[in-house]
């Protein structure tokens, strides 16, 4: 970050940075989840997050074990055969293909039990 300077402690740099106008704080967060546009989503946890000060504007910068997640979709049709077979709700259906891993006659087994 700052070259030519060797090794600094930790204490040293917090105070150079703050000389700066640069503020920085360790927050206690255990998790963050990033819900991208598409759909998906990175979950980080544990989650080590820190909020950065510098000209009136704050910034996070976060480090931990990643973890991403695609899209659920799963074929429209399947979800209206499942609510008609069993007159369950969409989000029931929903919760169903996802239990059953998109295998349509299981979903309805499970809502038909």
């Amino acid at each position: 970050m700052f070259p030519g300077l060797g090794k600094i402690n930790p204490k040293q740099m917090q105070a150079m940075m703050k000389q700066m106008g640069i503020g920085q704080e360790e927050l206690e967060i255990s998790k963050v989840t990033i819900e991208k546009q598409d759909g998906s989503k990175i979950t980080i946890q544990p989650a080590n997050v820190q909020k950065i000060t510098m000209q009136g504007q704050e910034s996070f910068q976060v480090s931990g074990e990643i973890q991403e997640e695609e899209p659920e979709s799963f074929n429209e049709e399947d979800i209206q055969t499942i609510m008609e077979k069993t007159g369950c709700s969409k989000k029931q259906a929903e919760k169903a293909l996802k239990n059953s891993n998109g295998d349509l006659a299981e979903a309805i087994l499970e809502l038909s039990e």
